[in-house]
């Protein structure tokens, strides 16, 4: 079989890979040594920026399958035919920790999905969660440094984390669902996945309905104990990431029934908890799920660099018939993702195999910036408008107007009526799980709580524990008696 030639990265033939150009045999190395110079310079910029949250991940290829018709939802292509077939890439991440840290660290998990459809891709980017700790763009970055490093020490802190927790009870839900065992997930092929937020969908009468997404893992929910993730943490850091890898080369194809919740616009108005917070669930039982289809990865990257760390997802992807809704926290992920990915990779990210759509011709004045791979326009005009090209703006993509409820730009209560109540869907979860959970997810805050110190530790320490009582009385006094908290010092009980 004929050989591929060794070459430099334009291409010319060389023939000296691992022996610098020297003057005689011992003499200094000469400046000409191109090879060299190409060769270390290369390795010496072989990493990108880490991404500042979701920096560790597993990711495939694969299908969603259409089974349920919801076109009465939503004109989106990728929807219009039972049996249709859309190809996906799926990341998976832990949220909080560097890139060398464990897979099995207590921490949400994200789910971001890439659907390659005919209109373009659309990024459903979520977790593991149906709810997040915040409702507001604003506080994400105060939130993502209190689950980093501690400026003075470069430590974690339990410190900061209880601190803001504490001081933010809105997150009381995501919290309870984190210090529970769904908190250390077995892998990522035994969670579900979730869009969290809550998009629009819109249908070929320009209707719009609100819907949340939710993917129901169908190889069933496993999780693992507190004390079982800290053992797998010492005996391998990538379970979750050779888990998922093996299972796949050996054709055990994970797979997720997408269903989604819906809700009018009517509904809307006439709802008690405010369908855009994203810290609060809509109850099944007004909203029931329905079914939609089966999503199957089937395919490991050829190169994890070239596809899992240079996938690069936003919520401002979306597809006609898909749309955004008032959720504060949806609204700055529209901006705050894109403009991460063209720090990260560069203004013309798009245009990297794993996120170039395959379907769709790119047609925009968009043009130079690092990177630039696609002819960058040839000699097209890059302005607009014009007298030369055949570009124009079709007008059946055009979605209908969001009624606004305010013209007043302010900066509102940021618990507008019916987001005061953070402790009631906490202390729901709770007196749902089994004693055993309880049991565990007592045990896992007492273990978490107990690494709070410094001056400040009992006033975080009770603080906290004041949105633990309101959730539910059970829980609190177990968690007070964990930490040897007298409440009767502190608590009219």
């Amino acid at each position: 079989m004929k050989k591929d030639k060794l070459t430099t990265a334009s291409g010319r033939p060389y023939a000296y890979h691992e022996d610098s150009l020297t003057a005689g045999p011992r003499g200094p190395v000469l400046l000409q040594d191109y090879i060299l110079h190409e060769k270390m310079a290369h390795f010496n910029r072989e990493r990108i920026p880490e991404r500042v949250v979701h920096a560790k991940g597993s990711g495939a290829y694969g299908t969603f399958t259409v089974t349920h018709d919801i076109t009465q939802y939503t004109k989106a292509k990728l929807f219009n035919e039972i049996g249709k077939q859309t190809p996906v890439f799926l990341r998976f991440s832990t949220v909080g920790g560097e890139k060398g840290s464990a897979d099995t660290e207590r921490d949400p998990r994200g789910f971001a999905l890439k659907f390659y459809t005919e209109d373009g891709n659309w990024d459903l980017v979520g977790n593991n969660t149906p709810v997040f700790f915040i409702k507001d763009a604003k506080k994400f970055s105060d939130f993502i440094h209190t689950q980093k490093r501690e400026p003075r020490t470069n430590l974690k802190s339990a410190t900061m984390v209880w601190d803001f927790w504490s001081l933010n009870p809105e997150s009381l839900h995501q919290v309870m669902i984190l210090m529970t065992d769904r908190g250390t997930p077995y892998g990522y092929r035994h969670m579900n996945g979730y869009g969290s937020h809550t998009f629009s969908m819109i249908n070929k009468e320009n209707e719009r309905f609100f819907v949340k997404f939710h993917f129901k893992t169908a190889q069933g929910i496993k999780n693992f104990t507190g004390k079982e993730a800290d053992q797998m943490r010492a005996e391998d850091m990538d379970f979750a990431q050779r888990d998922l890898y093996e299972n796949i080369e050996k054709g055990n194809f994970p797979k997720w029934n997408l269903k989604i919740q819906v809700m009018t616009e009517q509904e809307v108005k006439n709802a008690v908890v405010n369908p855009f917070d994203v810290t609060k669930v809509w109850p099944h039982k007004d909203y029931p799920l329905i079914d939609v289809g089966v999503l199957e990865l089937n395919k490991n990257p050829e190169n994890y660099f070239q596809d899992v760390e240079q996938a690069a997802f936003s919520p401002a992807h979306i597809v006609d018939g898909i749309g955004f809704s008032p959720d504060k926290m949806l609204q700055g992920r529209i901006l705050s993702y894109s403009d991460a990915q063209r720090y990260r990779l560069g203004a013309n990210y798009e245009q990297i195999p794993v996120n170039r759509c395959p379907f769709m011709a790119i047609n925009n004045y968009q043009r130079d910036g690092l990177m630039r791979i696609d002819g960058n326009g040839g000699s097209k005009p890059n302005y607009y408008p014009n007298s030369f090209d055949n570009i124009e703006a079709d007008q059946n993509y055009a979605e209908p107007a969001f009624e606004i409820e305010s013209t007043i730009a302010d900066h509102f209560d940021r618990n507008a009526e019916g987001e005061n109540d953070h402790f009631s869907q906490p202390g729901n979860l709770y007196r749902l799980l089994s004693q055993q959970d309880k049991e565990n997810t007592i045990s896992n805050i007492i273990n978490s709580m107990n690494a709070i110190d410094g001056e400040k530790r009992e006033e975080i320490i009770l603080r906290q524990l004041c949105h633990w009582f309101r959730a539910d009385t059970e829980l609190g006094m177990h968690i007070a008696k964990g930490l040897n908290i007298d409440i009767s010092k502190h608590f009219n009980m």
